[in-house]
C-alpha cells in the first residue's frame, strides 16, 4: 500500500551481481546509497522487506558499497529505532569497525551519533573498542585519528566519568603525542573536555588524578614538544575555565 510492490521488487535486484554485469558495475552502491530513504519511505514496520538486502549490501565484495551504509548507519538506526537497531543494526556496525579504513571513517564520522541511540549496557561494550580506532591501515593516515578525537569530545557526555579515566583518558594521552600537530590540538581540546567532565560531576579526586599525570607526563617531559603540549593544554583551560589554573601548580 506504500509503494508498488514491482516497484519495490526493481530496487531489491539492485543487489543481484547479474545487473552488475548488464546494467551498471556501481549499481550495488546506488542501491546502498538509496537504502535510507527506502526504509524511510517504507517504515519500520516493513523492515523485514529491507533486512536481507541490507545484509547482502554489507557483505559486498565492493568497500565503496560497504562504504556507504558506514557513513548511512546511524541514520537508518533512527529510523528503525533502538530494538531493530540493536538487532539487526549492531551486529554490521561491529563489521564495519573491523573493516578496511576506509569503511571505518564512515561509522567514526558518526560514532557518537550511534552510540547515543544504544542502550547504556550496550553502549558500554563498545568502550573496550574505541582504542583500535587509534591503529590504522595506514599510519599517514592523521585525519583518521584526529577524527576520533572531534568524536571523543562529543561521547564525553554518554559515559560516567569512571568509564571515562578508565578507557577513554588513555586514548586522549595517545593522541596528545601523535606526530601531526593538527591531531595533538585537537587532543588538547579533548583532555580539558575529560577535565571538564570530571569537575562538572564532582568526581574531584579522578581530575585531580588526571592533572597530575598530565603534569608528569608533559610538564616534566624530558623533550621541548611535551612541555610545549603542557603549555598549549593550559592555554585551551584558560579558555574553557573549566578548573582552577592552581590545581597545575
Amino acid at each position: 500500500d506504500i509503494i508498488p510492490q514491482p516497484l519495490l521488487d526493481q530496487y531489491l535486484s539492485m543487489t543481484d551481481p547479474a545487473r552488475a554485469q548488464t546494467v551498471d558495475t556501481e549499481i550495488a552502491k546506488h542501491c546502498a546509497y538509496s537504502l535510507p530513504g527506502v526504509a524511510l519511505t517504507l517504515g519500520r514496520q516493513n523492515w523485514h522487506c529491507l533486512k536481507d538486502t541490507y545484509e547482502t549490501l554489507a557483505s559486498d565484495v565492493q568497500w565503496k558499497v560497504r562504504r556507504t551504509l558506514a557513513f548511512s548507519i546511524h541514520e537508518l538506526a533512527v529510523i528503525l529505532g533502538d530494538q531493530l537497531t540493536a538487532a539487526d543494526l549492531v551486529p554490521i556496525f561491529n563489521g564495519f569497525l573491523k573493516d578496511l579504513d576506509e569503511v571505518r571513517i564512515g561509522v567514526l564520522k558518526h560514532l557518537y551519533d550511534f552510540l547515543k541511540l544504544l542502550h547504556a549496557d550496550k553502549r558500554r561494550e563498545y568502550l573496550y573498542q574505541l582504542q583500535e580506532f587509534v591503529v590504522t591501515d595506514n599510519s599517514r593516515n592523521w585525519r583518521f585519528r584526529y577524527e576520533l578525537a572531534e568524536q571523543l569530545i562529543l561521547i564525553l557526555e554518554l559515559y560516567n566519568p569512571n568509564d571515562v579515566y578508565d578507557y577513554l583518558r588513555h586514548i586522549a594521552l595517545t593522541l596528545c603525542s601523535d606526530k601531526v600537530s593538527e591531531v595533538r590540538w585537537i587532543s588538547f581540546r579533548l583532555v580539558v573536555a575529560i577535565l571538564q567532565k570530571f569537575y562538572a560531576n564532582n568526581a574531584n579526586a579522578l581530575g585531580l588524578n588526571f592533572i597530575n599525570e598530565l603534569v608528569v607526563r608533559f610538564r616534566h617531559c624530558s623533550k621541548w614538544v611535551g612541555r610545549q603540549a603542557f603549555a598549549f593544554i593550559c592555554q585551551v583551560r584558560m579558555f574553557s575555565h573549566c578548573v582552577s589554573m592552581c590545581a597545575f601548580d
